[in-house]
């Protein structure tokens, strides 16, 4: 089996670090946070004292960060104590910019690498069910695809360096802008006095179903397993999805893309959380459309 370094051992880290461990590889990882470190050492991930060291001695890392200013930083400071050779994966969800530069920084060290990021969230990860959009040389990810498959269901390689921060970027614009469409179609169902069973017994069956509707529906009791059932903890934070909706509009802008429902749906998102409700699941966002958030 492989030797797998993991540098980001939070709430989406430290599951699909587990899951590698399972699958009989060996793991050294590192956090900043002593607690995430510890919650990832008892599921078998052994822990190195510095990110240098979860490197050293790895055929494959992989990175779960914040941003892109993290993913370049941590990159530019481990990639010189890596194997020649290595493979470098970054599932971090980022600017496709900062992961061009991140993919050029790992050549220039002769190590080859992978942009990485997920779909599925933390139940996802849990899970082992992620969907992994990859970007990156043909070879690169050839090696890397056995890897991702102890995280994943699904992995599919989207293009050149740089295309899996594409596609992720995009398709979290269509889960915002579609999840705003269904919570809006569910608050004016409310007041033309509609139960939230029969409208989604319609439109579940019919052209208004989507991800957002059937798998994750805003409000409680259609779908049992949507955080709308458990107080609209997240799942998904809304502040998460405003950071991906950030990122499409910085990409939209540099493409010179029109993308006016993702605009508008980033307002939106910032203005829930500017109330205070980034912490909540992305769909929690219906309670704010119910009080004319516009």
């Amino acid at each position: 089996m492989t030797t797998i370094g993991f540098i980001g051992l939070g709430n989406m880290g430290a599951p699909m670090a587990a899951n590698l461990v399972k699958a009989g590889h060996t793991v050294i990882g590192y956090d900043l946070s002593a607690q995430n470190a510890a919650a990832a050492q008892a599921e078998g991930v052994a822990i190195a004292a510095t990110a240098a060291d979860a490197v050293r001695d790895a055929d494959v890392v992989v990175t779960m960060l914040p941003a892109g200013k993290h993913v370049l930083s941590v990159w530019g400071d481990v990639l010189a104590h890596a194997r020649r050779g290595a493979l470098f994966i970054d599932s971090s969800t980022i600017d496709v910019d900062s992961a061009r530069e991140a993919h050029g920084l790992a050549q220039k060290a002769g190590v080859a690498s992978l942009d990485a990021p997920v779909s599925g969230g933390t139940g996802g990860a849990k899970a082992g069910t992620l969907t992994f959009m990859c970007g990156g040389a043909g070879d690169a990810f050839a090696r890397g695809k056995p890897i991702l498959e102890a995280m994943g269901k699904k992995i599919v390689h989207c293009g050149d360096a740089g295309a899996g921060q594409a596609a992720k970027i995009c398709n979290n614009m269509i889960l915002g802008v579609s999840m705003i469409g269904v919570c809006e179609a569910f608050v004016l169902g409310e007041k033309l006095g509609l139960s939230h069973q029969a409208l989604f017994d319609v439109a579940s069956t019919s052209s208004g179903q989507c991800w957002s509707l059937t798998t994750y529906c805003p409000v409680p009791g259609p779908v049992p397993t949507s955080p709308a059932n458990n107080g609209y903890n997240p799942g998904f934070a809304a502040a998460l999805m405003l950071k991906d909706l950030k990122l499409s509009q910085d990409a939209a802008a540099s493409a010179g893309a029109s993308t006016p429902l993702g605009a508008h749906a980033a307002q939106l998102y910032a203005a829930f959380e500017a109330a205070g409700a980034g912490g909540k699941d992305f769909s929690g966002i219906i309670e704010a459309l119910r009080e004319g958030l516009a």
